[in-house]
């Protein structure tokens, strides 16, 4: 059995052990700067960032917590060289040791070149600055908008540099232009101004100015964000750049319509000088009053040397004028010697035009009529006769046709009438029966309804007599027995036949 020496050497724990070591490294490396390429960078959903510091030999694990990392202007990209700032700590949980970044920036304005030349190519493939969908600036826009940080000097010079050249109105859309929240809110800017309806209480600017003092590369990074040039190259409002000063160049510069070299300049470029304005067009209407007299000028003289060559109105009308003068004259003695032939032709015919003459006339024409009546009845003679001709025998056809016809139609009613003669009464009348009718002229069908004394109407086959009613006996009036009365009539035998008024 092999027995360890007695060491007077401490024992730790583990956990001991890695409080000293962290310890140690705290105390001794509390605020450090390291210099290194950003490698292996990921951000979770916890919003810390982790990445790696590396050289040619050796890698050193960074941490940045959310809320440190996201007030940091500049964002580490992979690849990128750029400083540290922190303080060394340890994580015993892997027992490695790691920097807690409190601060990062580019290492040196060459990085941050690259970085601007890689985003710059990125943007640029994408067709953000062609120069295809760049607009054209408007002549004299009535509303400017201005995307500026409302205190410096870069409005003022703008303000003053427009009532100069052209007043108009201006709206002012304050951002930061400078810090990590000067990008979105540039971009929010551009994209709030093209928002704005035309016709709301806020006029819809023609144009937009995004604009800037000089400063260094970090000083104007927030314009080389890709959501500043996104929103400026998709602006449908034309946007002037006036970034910095003339040799500064931000990513803003390449997708604006237009860049400025100064904000001073970005309102020259904005509007023109009304005084010129002014003179320009005073000086068109002097050489539009001056080019107006020559014309008119001009035309004077053709119209003159026109008028030179041509003749008089006199001498234009002296022949034709002579000419009506002659016609007149011989219009009047022709209408004499028209007189005269017309008279000897009157007295020539007046002798013919005597009462014989005109009675033999009148007797020709009415000779000449009847020929032609004559002439005429012998034509319709003759159209008729031919019209005979053709309709003879289609008459013979319907001649026994029509005799047949109306014999059947005669036999039909010869019948017919011989029944309402055998139906009628007055047949019935001449078999011995009599019609008996009241005062009215009314049918008595029954002997009750007779009263004594009234006078009834009977008519017979050969004509008609009134008499008197007797009253019935038991009545008042009625004969009395063994009187002299009419005699009853024997009843009638019974031959099967009934009554025609029953």
């Amino acid at each position: 059995m092999v027995t360890t020496p007695p060491t007077n050497a401490h024992e730790y724990t583990v956990s001991q052990l890695s409080r000293a070591v962290k310890s140690t490294v705290e105390d001794e490396f509390g605020h450090v700067r390291v210099r290194g390429e950003v490698g292996r960078l990921s951000r979770p959903a916890s919003g810390h960032l982790y990445f790696d510091l590396k050289d040619d030999k050796s890698v050193l694990a960074a941490v940045a917590w959310k809320g440190v990392a996201a007030r940091w202007r500049f964002q580490p990209e992979q690849g990128l060289e750029v400083i540290a700032t922190g303080r060394l700590t340890t994580f015993a949980g892997q027992s490695k040791y790691q920097i807690i970044v409190e601060q990062v920036e580019p290492a040196g304005a060459g990085a941050l070149m690259a970085l601007l030349e890689e985003r710059r190519r990125k943007l640029a493939a994408e067709g953000l600055f062609e120069a295809a969908h760049k607009q054209k600036l408007p002549f004299l826009p009535r509303v400017i908008g201005v995307v500026t940080s409302p205190t410096g000097a870069v409005i003022r010079d703008i303000l003053h540099r427009l009532s100069d050249r052209f007043p108009a109105n201006v709206i002012v859309w304050p951002v930061r232009v400078q810090g990590p929240s000067c990008a979105p809110e540039v971009a929010a800017a551009v994209e709030g101004l093209n928002m704005l309806p035309p016709d709301g209480p806020i006029s819809r600017p023609d144009l937009i100015i995004v604009a800037r003092g000089g400063g260094s590369v970090e000083d104007l990074w927030g314009f080389n964000e890709e959501e500043v040039v996104r929103a400026i190259a998709q602006s449908a409002i034309p946007v002037i750049s006036a970034i910095g000063h003339e040799t500064d160049t931000t990513l803003a510069d390449f997708a604006a319509d237009q860049r400025a070299p100064t904000p001073t300049g970005a309102a020259e470029m904005a509007v023109p000088v009304r005084s010129e304005l002014v003179a320009t067009v005073r000086d068109l209407d002097a050489r539009l009053y001056a080019a107006s007299r020559r014309l008119l000028d001009t035309l004077a003289d053709r119209l003159r040397a026109s008028a030179g060559r041509l003749p008089r109105p006199d001498e234009l009308l002296a022949t034709p004028r002579q000419r009506l003068d002659l016609a007149a004259t011989r219009l009047g003695a022709a209408l004499n010697s028209a007189l005269q032939a017309k008279a000897l032709q009157l007295a020539a015919i007046a002798p013919r035009l005597s009462a014989g003459t005109l009675v033999r006339g009148l007797e020709q024409q009415r000779q000449m009529l009847n020929g032609l009546a004559g002439r005429m009845v012998r034509a319709a003679s003759a159209q008729i006769a031919a019209l005979n001709l053709k309709l003879s025998p289609p008459a013979r056809r319907l001649q026994p046709a029509i005799v047949n016809l109306l014999e059947t139609r005669r036999t039909s009613l010869e019948r017919a009438w011989q029944m309402v003669r055998s139906l009628g009464y007055r047949n019935v009348l001449k078999r011995g029966f009599v019609l008996v009718s009241d005062e009215k002229g009314k049918i008595v069908r029954e002997a009750a309804r007779l009263k004594g004394g009234q006078i009834i109407g009977l008519e017979f086959a050969d004509g008609q007599r009134h008499a008197r009613v007797l009253p019935a006996a038991g009545q008042a009036g009625a004969p009395e027995k063994g009187t002299t009365g009419p005699k009853e009539k024997p009843a009638a035998p019974e031959s099967g036949q009934k009554s025609l008024f029953d």
